[in-house]
């Protein structure tokens, strides 16, 4: 323990020192005593400021500062979920909604896009009852898509950056959770409604978060990258005339 704290000890060891000395230099120079008591003790008095205002305010600013810079970095790691696997979950899961005609207006993103439109869209779609219709599942397909970016999820989990962000974090999991569902069962065929009923309520778990962090992460893009936004914005699924070439 003692080797551990052995620079902390060294370097206060050697500023009092040096404290010290600067007092020894102004006796002898000016031979006055209750001068150095006074401004020693009038130093004192402004530490707790001091301390207020390093500790509380300026270790904050930092904290927030460095913050905001794992959080830019980490939307690079969500950019590259959505371009490996998100984005295509994404228009998969949504056909399997009851209300998919009701969700699409408000996830199908493009360059007219507001600060307003995104809360609005945020907004209403937490306000809609969707649920996942297992009859429009198509189960082997999203055991075969998620099932080759297992690599790619592992990946994202070890970022220990994404722990700093709980929405993402919790998409991860719940995408983890459903493909282990979808793995563990060797054949989808003659499943009795009540496991169709809980792999959809999987589904849904899913698809609730991928919407929300999908309207985060196209605000983002369009407000940080606007290069990377347009690609986007042309060629995501829900989008009936998704196409890459600019018109």
């Amino acid at each position: 323990m003692l080797k551990r704290y052995q620079w902390v000890i060294v370097a206060a060891a050697i500023l009092v020192s040096i404290s010290a000395a600067l007092f020894v230099v102004h006796y002898l120079i000016f031979q006055d005593v209750r001068g150095i008591f006074f401004y020693l003790l009038h130093n004192l008095a402004y530490l707790p400021v001091e301390i207020l205002v390093v500790a509380l305010i300026v270790e904050r600013m930092l904290a927030r500062h460095e913050r905001h810079k794992i959080l830019h970095k980490l939307n690079m790691v969500i950019g590259t979920f959505f371009s490996e696997l998100g984005t295509r979950l994404l228009g998969e899961l949504t056909v399997a909604m009851n209300v998919n005609e009701d969700i699409r207006p408000l996830l199908s993103v493009n360059s007219k896009w507001t600060p307003k439109d995104y809360h609005e869209s945020l907004a209403r779609l937490r306000r809609i009852d969707y649920k996942a219709r297992p009859e429009r599942l198509d189960l082997p397909r999203l055991r075969q898509m998620m099932g080759e970016k297992h690599n790619l999820l592992v990946m994202l989990l070890g970022n220990p950056n994404v722990m700093e962000h709980d929405r993402f974090t919790d998409l991860l999991w719940a995408i983890f959770h459903l493909t282990e569902e979808l793995e563990a069962r060797p054949s989808f065929t003659g499943l009795p409604e009540t496991d169709l009923a809980h792999l959809a309520g999987d589904v849904q778990r899913v698809y609730s978060h991928l919407t929300i962090e999908w309207l985060h992460y196209c605000r983002h893009l369009q407000r940080a990258y606007p290069y990377i936004f347009s690609i986007v914005a042309r060629t995501h699924p829900l989008r009936e005339d998704h196409s890459p070439i600019v018109r």
